[in-house]
């Protein structure tokens, strides 16, 4: 999959933005990287489009920045001149996209057929919107046409909320959805950019899905994590599952034969999607140890470390089964 693509996957929310005046461009910006989003569509349903694009390529160029509803031609070359990254239009015009790979330029075109899918994949496209997603049936649909269109990934706009978001992202063949409830315009008339901010946090908070999943415990050899082990069984009447490198006491405590990772121990905090998590986590300044991932039969990372430890623990990032 294109570079360019493969990042929208991992950051998993695009942020649909009409402006109605530029000098908002810069403010809701910074407002939704504030909450951890860092990619926006620009639709061009205002005058403002071609310079809120403008404005937010230059200023933030670790954020992408993509054109919506884009219907022309003409407003493929505005948006690329201001320095769109990718291109969004609402329906698959066969035109629009052939002129988007002649200028090299990644388009997301809209379909909600298996008829418009299969066009699109004979086109050479790896990834379409699914649009408008809610009012054309959901996920089930996205599912159902799917399944003929074993490469084609899907970023599905039009409906989409907090409360129906990881409906949509759960499915793997899900790359991103894109909404514009992080964006409301009754905040950006008022000024309201902290808003912004909190629903973007609040956002990220619920895809990704953070939660404790176990506590480990470092010992010094087996006999010791057997007593240990034993220990919390007496008190409180958990019974041992004994592996090979590890005793689990219940599902929440495990403890290591002999020290791993961490002074005291790790701490494993289950995510919904782990590519997106480690994104998100980089974002934020909390890197990941490559050499700690672990993967399953078909080579999808399961587990990971960070680099940094918490309080004597190191922090070990789980995928969601």
């Amino acid at each position: 999959m294109d570079a360019l693509l493969t990042k929208i996957h991992k950051m998993g929310i695009v942020s649909l933005i009409s402006l109605e005046e530029e000098e908002d461009a810069i403010p809701v910006a910074q407002a939704l990287m504030a909450g951890g989003l860092y990619c926006v569509e620009i639709t061009f349903r205002t005058a403002a489009a071609e310079g809120s694009i403008k404005q937010i390529a230059k200023k933030f160029p670790e954020m992408l920045v993509g054109a919506g509803t884009v219907l022309t031609k003409e407003q493929v070359d505005k948006a690329i001149e201001a320095g769109a990254q990718f291109i969004v239009t609402p329906g698959l015009n066969i035109a629009i996209v052939e002129y988007c790979k002649e200028k090299g330029v990644p388009i997301i075109p809209g379909c909600m057929t298996a008829s418009e899918v299969d066009k699109a994949t004979e086109l050479g496209l790896e990834i379409i919107k699914f649009f408008p997603a809610e009012a054309a049936g959901g996920i089930e649909v996205v599912k159902a046409i799917s399944g003929p269109f074993g490469k084609m990934k899907y970023m599905a706009t039009g409906g989409i909320n907090l409360d129906n978001l990881n409906n949509y992202l759960d499915f793997k063949k899900m790359s991103a959805c894109g909404g514009s409830w992080m964006v409301n315009k009754q905040w950006v008339k008022d000024k309201d950019f902290a808003e912004i901010t909190k629903v973007a946090k609040e956002s990220v908070k619920v895809m990704l899905g953070f939660k404790v999943k176990h506590i480990g415990i470092n010992t010094k050899n087996a006999t010791e994590a057997d007593a240990v082990a034993d220990s919390f069984g007496d008190i409180f009447g958990f019974e041992k599952k004994v592996g090979s490198s590890s005793i689990f006491v219940s599902e929440g405590i495990e403890v290591m034969k002999e020290p791993y990772l961490g002074v005291n121990g790790h701490i494993a905090i289950e995510t919904r999607d782990i590519e997106r998590a480690i994104f998100y986590l980089e974002q934020n300044g909390y890197k990941c140890d490559e050499k700690t991932a672990k993967y399953d039969k078909n080579k999808i990372m399961v587990a990971i470390y960070l680099e940094n430890e918490v309080g004597g623990f190191a922090i070990h990032l789980l995928q969601k089964k």
